[in-house]
Parts: C-alpha cells; structure tokens; sequence
C-alpha cells in the first residue's frame, strides 16, 4: 500500500480516537494519536483525557511502553498540532522529541494562540519531519467549539429545538411533552452531554423547572448551565440546582442583594452585565463564557431568548426535531420556536445551510448552520 493511502488510514485512526474523546476533554479540543514504527506497525495509540490529564501524544506513548514496544523512529499521526505550552500539562512535541519520534503527521495547527503554529516549529528544529493538511476539516468541526473560542473568543452557539411538522412547539393548553419520540430525546441528551454548557431563559426555569442535565445518555460529566435571568427571578428551590458536579452561572442585569445572596447560598454565580436596555447583554455574556472557557453552548430556552440571540447574530447553528404530526394552532406565539419578524421581505430572512438530516424514531433532526458562520 503507498505510503499516502497508509497515511489516510492512520490519520482516519487517529480521528476515531479523538471522536472517542468528545464527551471527555472539555475544554481542552478533542485529539487523538497513533504511533506508528517504520515497519508499518502500530505500536501505540490514544485520545486525551480530563483536563489536566495526559494529552492524546503521552497516552500512545504511554501505550507503546506498556506493550514494551520502542517508539524511536517512529512516526506520530495526531489530529492536532502537539501543544507547546505548559498549561495543566507540560509540552507534548517536548514529550514527542524526547522519545525519539522521527516524523510527525498533523491534521491542523492549533489555533491557541500559545501554540499557534510553535509545536510544529520546535519539533522541526529538533529534526521530526513535520507534515500537516489530512483530515484537517473533520478535526476543526470535531473541535469547532475550541476553534470559536481561541479564534472568536466565543462559543460555538447550537441552538436546539423540537416541533410537530407545522412548527409548534406545544399544544394550545401548553402541553408540549412529548411532541418528540424517544429517541429524539435521546439525541438531543447527547448534544447536551458534548457540550461545555447548557443554556437556558429564567422564563424556562420558572414554567418547567427543568433540571437541564444529561441523564438520557452515558456521560463522564455534566455540563455547566447558563440562564439569563435579568432580575434574578431564579427560584433557590429550582431543581436545577440539585444537579452536582456543574457550575451553575447566572447572568443578570437588576441588582437585587437579597436574591443574589439565596442564589449564591446554593452554589451559582451571579454576573451582572446590563445592556442599556436593562436587560442581560447577550455578546457580554458570550464572550465571559468564553473567557470561562465554554467552547460549545448548546441553548435549550424559550422563543424569546431563542429570538433575541437568533436576531443579534449569535447563533451559529440550529439542532431542530420535527415530529411527523400536526399540532394546528398553539399557544399562541408562546408555540413557536422562535420569536421574530415580521419581515416585509425574503431577502431579511436568515440564510442556512443543512448540514444533515438523519432520523430519529419515527422524527427527523436537522443540523442546519447559519450561512457563513464558520468561516473564521
């Protein structure tokens, strides 16, 4: 077999270990490596781990040793470009050179900027040849998130959403479970469990009480959870807050020391950042997330905080469900997805692009991507 088609497999390898890795990394990007010796074996192989554990390169090299396999010579297929930093964890092209790695198979360069292209240089200057490009765009959309983050300095924002076929999402007496099947459920569960947090409205908190958590799916952790809460009408007895292992932040903008001090009493963080209007400034906000290192934001709220991100060009993609039923006249505008318009013309309509349409039960979802958003 070439030594290109040899190249495609190992790295395609590589990138099952770092899709292995999606639930676990956060916030450090999913990556995954495989060491493979001159005679075209492989000799070690795996993904990152927690934060603060052992990147993707240590874990093969870690898995060459423990089958008593040398690693000298070798070559690394690693999804991203091996960290030149000291963070929760020393350098990995340090720990590559260290142990004799010959050559170096990269997707992409990392786009933090305390890396950025310097793990590729100091690798080259140890003598490891160095070659970038294959699969790259399955490593970016793996680690889109990161990619916001280190780029944009915000999060990658997924909005998620479920309806009947005609757009409602609840019946006229309010009801709206179970518009969607249980599989549908379920899916969605996994979206959350990928993402850094989840994000909600007070109005979602007060109507449902909500515990917001993953619990449809197997996950190695819970992710934080974010409301907008301008007055800090979030009751202390939520079931939210029931949920441990997660930060639970909340964002206002109408002090109130009396409800701060019984929100804080039970474990959030309060953050006030007005908008001139009174209200929670949504760009503040998501740029604070980012700063807390929040890469994806996955949005389960009402049509409301659903419209005014949509409208101030937040989000950058839409997860939807459609049930195959008809629901007719809702809850009023309470019904629909999202709160906006009306527009006098289609040229003000908001462009997407489908990336997939998948079935789920007897449902669909579609993963449609606001037109242009990725292009950073």
């Amino acid at each position: 077999m070439p030594s290109s088609s040899l190249d495609a497999q190992h790295i395609a390898h590589a990138q099952r270990l770092a899709s292995d890795a999606r639930l676990l990394t956060d916030p450090n990007p999913r990556v995954g490596c495989v060491l493979v010796a001159p005679s075209g074996e492989v000799i070690g192989s795996g993904h990152t781990q927690r934060a603060g554990g052992p990147h993707a390169e240590v874990m093969a090299l870690r898995d060459a040793a423990a089958r008593g396999l040398s690693v000298v010579g070798a070559t690394a297929y690693v999804t991203l470009e091996p960290c030149a930093h000291h963070g929760r964890t020393g350098p990995c092209c340090d720990a590559l050179v260290a142990a004799g790695i010959g050559r170096v198979v990269a997707s992409i360069a990392d786009p933090n900027p305390l890396v950025a292209g310097q793990g590729f240089a100091r690798l080259r200057a140890a003598g490891v040849a160095v070659e970038v490009g294959p699969e790259a765009e399955a490593t970016r959309e793996l680690n889109i998130g990161f990619f916001s983050r280190m780029v944009r300095k915000t999060p990658w924002v997924r909005l998620k959403t479920a309806a009947s076929l005609d757009g409602k999402t609840a019946l006229s007496n309010g009801v709206s479970q179970w518009i969607t099947s249980a599989e549908a459920r379920a899916d969605g569960h996994a979206w959350r469990a990928r993402a850094s947090a989840v994000l909600t409205g007070v109005g979602t908190v007060i109507d449902d009480d909500p515990r917001l958590d993953v619990r449809l799916v197997e996950t190695p952790r819970q992710p934080h959870l974010v409301i907008v809460d301008s007055r800090l009408q979030t009751p202390p007895g939520a079931r939210l807050f029931d949920v441990p292992e997660r930060q639970v932040w909340i964002y206002a903008a109408q002090p109130d020391a009396d409800r701060a001090a019984a929100l804080t009493a039970r474990g959030a963080t309060i953050v006030s950042l007005p908008n001139a209007d009174g209200k929670v400034d949504l760009g503040a906000m998501l740029h604070d997330l980012a700063r807390r290192e929040v890469n994806e934001l996955h949005v389960e709220a009402g049509h409301k905080l659903n419209g005014s991100l949509l409208r101030e060009g937040w989000v950058d993609e839409l997860l939807v469900y459609l049930a195959p039923k008809l629901i007719g006249e809702g809850l009023e505008m309470a019904s629909q997805p999202f709160a906006g318009g009306p527009l006098t013309a289609l040229t003000g309509a908001l462009p997407l692009e489908f990336r997939s349409v998948e079935r789920f039960g007897p449902d669909l979802r579609i993963l449609a991507r606001v037109a242009g958003r990725d292009a950073f």
